[in-house]
């Protein structure tokens, strides 16, 4: 049975009983920012259990896509070099929410897994353990499912506390909670291994195949469990560990899927040996990278993209061992694509992008990969001991971008260990170097103590009438506020409606005034928090307390430069994507009044013919004047209509989709969910025009534009520039190009002739500076001062000194706006007994400088001028003792 047909297999039989199959959610978890990636199935339901998040079903069944390779959770040592552990794994799963309980999901589970008409696996090779204190379940087992006793196995608090088990599940310290009981594979006798709960339960033979959480309780923080109002249960069965049983194989690695990208691996490495844990390497990790590529993440220094990126290097160094040319990764694409396109369509959507992000990034690990393995190896070969020392570990890392778990590999396979904990020193140390030079300043912020929510009003209004909640003043929740003819008071205000907007997705939070009789309170910026829009500014004029009515009053011009530059983003992010491909994802925004900023994931700068196309495109966007339109709608509903949700937000149940441009329903130019305000046509951006596009981290472009009124200035004040430089190089705006270019041809040629010129100088005080020259001991000295002078012209006055005395040593030493410079020379001939470098090295502190050099020509540099006769003195003294 092929892994494909599983994963069906296993989400039709759900199906059957009622199960609403749910696509898998990205491997970048959109509510729960303490988990760096994915790694179970319950990820994308964790609301639903809290009681946070409502869902129009009660029973769900998905196969999530994992990545467990970083932070808490993380597999990636492992990977390889064991039977089982991935770096991305596909985590079959069925749940519910308040509706069957222990029952029917141990129920679910035996049908599935013995019944002929699905899994087929014979009774007699499975057994089951239960929390000690689980009698319910136990029971279940034995009396109603019919397992002898010996099949069932009570697993205590075998982790040092109480409901410390392997079979007793847990969210946290506090939060829902339960008993679990899992389900084991017996592989035979002829492997090696004991029961779950004996000693010898680390070995092969019994396997865990499926675990199924009752979440019954709900600690709080006193230890105390307390019944849920509607237990649930969340279940995990390990799609590759079940396909090695029913492909009656017993390691992962030896299933259909890991089979075909094994050799696919084989054929680009050369190597023939499929059992090689350098292959299961390569082919464990093609599939975490190119996931993870696919849901947005890029190779870069920090985070996520750091893990992506010690994966992929991981790959390349196992390549590298088994001989492969660089450039072999980002080739297994296809065969990963092939294996798994067709459950995962946006994997082969995104193929090309998936290619070019490997093949770069292991291009750039090319450039010092020979370089880094010669240090490590000559290390381990000096090595006295067992353990490669922090410090080479981390000069690995930060000079040739090794990560630790890399050099750990190796050492692994030279049976060495690493000292990890002299790497963290080093790894401490630069950080608080970054730190004391970033100068990094954090404002607190206020914990608010409020029933209820604000209710926004100004996506119709730019005024509303609205009562006080609260009023805070230096992060306290005051009674009142009042002003004074000395000061105005700086506080936060809380309404319990407002039409000014908070900062939110980007978009930049509204100013303007909240007003009654007698009161005025001028707003510099609104901030969210908590479903509360928080009034930030200065009380000017009279007082104010909790239940009083203030007329909130936002700034009408600003309002309206922000909305237009929020809807531009939009158009901007369409054409992005139209342009440069589906890969392209927003990764982070700033909408002020006067202009935008957005970043977006892209390897590559774009050229200057794509940044106008894509200026052309928003424009004839703007020019169509389409009706700007926002629906309220079901966020399933929403996303099955084609509009786009970005990675990482979390969004309600019901959900703002936000429409414009050229065509018609999910062909329609952009289509987001969004809950900023908008203009109401594209006409009202007037015009658009792109500042500049650079680099804003690795992976991440950033394009910063204006419109509207904002664009008109700024293309005027371009065209003030371009008049005066027209006026200074005596053109017209229409022909300034060319007369720029003119400029800029005599401008070279001048400095030709400057140079020439500077040359026969040169000649000419080499002939004058000859005659200063001393006799030494078989040669001659010459040290001169020649203020004014720049470094090449030094350069060639000392070669034609060298040609006029023949055998010589000299020192030439100038001062040029306040930098000062001493040239030393040594002729071919007596280099033997003096060189350059050295002499330099001499003279250089008596200019509070420093320097180096070849041996018959060095230099140094210095900032004390004063010091020049002493360092031409030191010179003399150097030489004449030759």
């Amino acid at each position: 049975m092929k892994s494909s047909d599983i994963r069906q297999a296993f989400l039709n039989y759900f199906n059957s009983k009622g199960h609403e199959i749910v696509a898998s959610s990205p491997l970048i978890p959109g509510n729960d920012p303490t988990l760096l990636f994915t790694n179970a199935g319950m990820v994308q339901f964790k609301d639903v259990f809290l009681g946070l998040d409502d869902r129009s079903y009660t029973r769900a069944t998905s196969s999530q896509r994992c990545v467990r390779a970083g932070g808490k959770h993380n597999d990636l040592e492992n990977v390889g070099y064991t039977a089982r552990h991935h770096t991305f794994f596909e985590m079959l799963g069925n749940f519910s929410f308040g509706d069957y309980f222990k029952q029917d999901a141990i129920k679910f589970a035996w049908e599935f897994l013995t019944s002929k008409e699905w899994m087929n696996l014979p009774a007699d090779k499975l057994l089951v353990t239960v929390y000690a204190d689980d009698d319910e379940t136990y029971d279940f087992w034995h009396k109603d499912m019919g397992l002898s006793e010996d099949k069932i196995i009570r697993i205590g608090d075998n982790k040092g506390a109480k409901y410390a088990s392997d079979n007793f599940w847990s969210m946290g310290d506090t939060g829902p909670c339960g008993p679990c009981t899992e389900i084991f594979y017996d592989h035979g006798e002829h492997i090696w291994g004991g029961k779950p709960g004996t000693p010898e339960e680390d070995g092969d033979r019994f396997i865990e195949i499926w675990n199924v959480v009752f979440m019954q309780f709900n600690r709080t923080e006193d230890g105390v469990m307390h019944p849920l109002p509607k237990p649930s249960v969340d279940t995990g069965m390990g799609l590759e560990r079940i396909a090695a049983i029913m492909q009656g194989v017993h390691s992962n690695y030896e299933i259909d899927l890991f089979q075909a990208l094994l050799k696919a691996a084989a054929d680009v490495t050369g190597c023939t040996d499929l059992e090689n844990k350098s292959l299961r390497v390569i082919a464990d990790h093609i599939r975490s990278t190119s996931f993870l590529i696919v849901d947005s993440v890029y190779p870069s220094n920090e985070g996520r993209g750091y893990v992506l990126r010690r994966i992929i290097r991981r790959a390349v160094r196992h390549g590298h061992m088994l001989g492969a040319k660089i450039g072999f990764f980002h080739k297994l694409v296809t065969a990963l694509v092939e294996q798994m396109g067709d459950a995962y369509p946006e994997l082969v959507k995104l193929q090309p992008q998936i290619e070019k992000v490997l093949r770069l990034e292991e291009e750039q690990f090319a450039k010092t990969l020979d370089k880094g393995m010669g240090i490590l190896n000559d290390a381990i070969g000096t090595l006295k001991g067992d353990t490669i020392p922090g410090e080479t570990v981390f000069k690995l890392y930060d000079t040739y971008g090794f990560p630790m778990d890399l050099t750990a590999d190796v050492a692994r396979e030279k049976h060495l260990k690493i000292d990890e904990a002299g790497f963290e020193t080093a790894m401490e140390h630069q950080r608080a170097t970054a730190r004391a030079a970033g100068n990094f300043s954090m404002k607190g912020g206020v914990a608010l103590d409020i029933d209820g929510e604000t209710e926004f009003l100004g996506y119709d209004k730019l005024a509303s009438q609205g009562s006080v909640q609260a009023l805070f003043v230096d992060g306290k929740k005051v009674e009142s506020i009042s002003s004074s003819a000395d000061a105005s008071i700086e506080a936060l205000i809380v309404l319990d409606a407002t039409a000014f907007y908070g900062e939110s997705g980007g978009q930049s939070g509204d100013s303007g005034f909240l007003k009654a009789d007698g009161v005025v309170f001028q707003v510099k910026n609104t901030v969210k928090e908590s479903g509360n829009h928080i009034h930030q500014g200065i009380l000017v004029e009279g007082s104010v307390k909790p239940g009083d009515k203030l007329i909130a009053e936002v700034d009408a011009d600003k309002r309206a430069a922000i909305t237009l530059h929020h809807s531009a983003t939009h158009i901007l992010h369409a054409a992005l994507r139209n342009l440069l491909g589906e890969h392209v994802a927003q990764k982070g925004s700033l909408v002020t009044y006067d202009k935008l900023r957005f970043d977006f994931s892209h390897l590559e700068a774009m050229t200057a013919e794509e940044v106008a196309t894509i200026e052309q495109r928003v424009n004839a966007e703007i020019r169509d004047n389409s009706e700007i339109s926002t629906r309220l709608m079901n966020i399933d509903d929403a996303k099955n209509s084609g509009a786009m949700a970005l990675f990482g937000e979390k969004y309600d149940d019901e959900v703002r989709v936000l429409a414009m441009g050229t065509g018609e329903g999910a062909d329609q130019f952009s289509i987001e969910l969004c809950g900023g305000t908008h203009a109401k046509r594209t006409g009202d951006l007037g015009v658009f025009k792109i500042i500049s596009e650079a680099s804003a981290a690795a992976g991440v472009r950033r394009i910063e534009a204006v419109a509207g009124q904002a664009a008109l200035d700024f293309i005027s004040a371009q065209e003030a520039t371009l008049n005066t430089i027209a006026r200074s190089v005596k053109g017209s705006s229409d022909n300034v190009g060319e007369k720029v270019e003119l400029v800029i041809a005599k401008n070279r040629q001048l400095e030709k002739e400057l140079e020439a010129l500077k040359a026969k100088l040169a000649s000419s005080a080499g002939s004058d500076l000859a005659a200063e020259a001393v006799e030494g001991n078989g040669f001659k000295i010459l040290s001169a001062r020649i203020d004014g002078t720049d470094v090449p012209t030094m350069k060639t006055t000392l070669d034609q000194l060298k040609d006029k005395l023949g055998s010589a040593v000299i020192m030439l030493a100038a001062e040029t706006e306040g930098k000062v410079t001493l040239l030393a020379g040594v002729t071919k001939d007596l280099i033997g007994k003096v060189k350059a470098g050295d002499i330099v090295k001499e003279c250089a502190p008596y200019v509070d400088g420093r320097g180096g050099g070849k041996p018959e020509m060095a230099q140094a540099g210095g900032k004390n001028a004063e010091g020049i006769p002493q360092a031409l003195a030191a010179f003399k003294s150097l030489v004449e003792k030759l």
